[in-house]
């Protein structure tokens, strides 16, 4: 089954936001599935469980609710945005696995470049060690896996120790995805201190840059494309 991957570089979240729903609302069961690869000019966005609590000090950074699920996040340059646009019953994946699977591309990402992403227990995204972010050992924090060998999210998640790399945040209409995946590479990160990152108080953000892993956001890109094309390729 094919899979258009298309690199758009830095584009209008608005225009791109519009561009997803009208691509979703227009598909058939015939159209190609794709996943759209850029980077966005400084924003917060607001998902459908988000609180302006939330939002500590968005001073001149624009606020845009959404429809995606999760809460409040930033994007901006050098933060690699992925949005795939899947056919889920086409391809035979609930939103369960559909979201590991995303989970496991980016921890593939990683392990190319020599990090050891983690996930943890009771949050999506995904986490690295700020300390010692190649370190292999497993997290404490870590979650459980039920009989089909998907991650359980009960509990408050411990945020000790790590920083979040990447964050998920999608839609599901007509079994159909739109919004996806914010990956980290070298980005101006002083914006994420404006908010509580997805909902979090004090939950730390980090990017490749910081833990001392240097690539471009292009290189990055075409990293990330191979590692989800495989995930979400039946």
């Amino acid at each position: 089954m094919s899979l258009n991957l298309s690199f758009l570089g830095q584009v209008s979240y608005l225009e791109t936001y519009a561009s997803m729903r009208r691509f979703t609302l227009e598909r058939n069961a015939t159209t190609t599935d794709s996943i759209w690869f850029c980077e966005h000019a400084p924003i917060f966005t607001q998902g459908l469980a988000g609180h302006l609590s939330d939002l500590l000090s968005p001073g001149d950074i624009p606020v845009v609710q959404t429809d995606r699920g999760g809460q409040v996040t930033y994007h901006g340059p050098g933060q690699i945005v992925a949005y795939p646009l899947i056919d889920l019953k086409r391809i035979g994946f609930f939103v369960k696995e559909y979201v590991y699977r995303i989970e496991e591309a980016i921890i593939k990402t990683l392990i190319e470049l020599g990090v050891t992403g983690h996930r943890v227990n009771g949050a999506p995204g995904i986490y690295v060690r700020i300390d010692d972010p190649f370190s292999h050992a497993p997290l404490l924090q870590r979650p459980t896996y039920d009989n089909n060998k998907m991650p359980q999210r009960q509990g408050t998640p411990d945020f000790t120790g790590l920083g979040k790399i990447a964050a998920l945040g999608i839609k599901v209409s007509r079994n159909c995805t739109y919004h996806g995946l914010a990956f980290n590479v070298s980005m101006d990160l002083t914006p994420f201190e404006r908010i509580n990152p997805c909902g979090y108080q004090k939950l730390r953000t980090i990017d490749l840059s910081t833990i001392g892993v240097a690539i471009s956001c292009q290189e990055a890109a075409q990293l990330l494309s191979k590692k989800l094309a495989v995930q979400l390729t039946p």
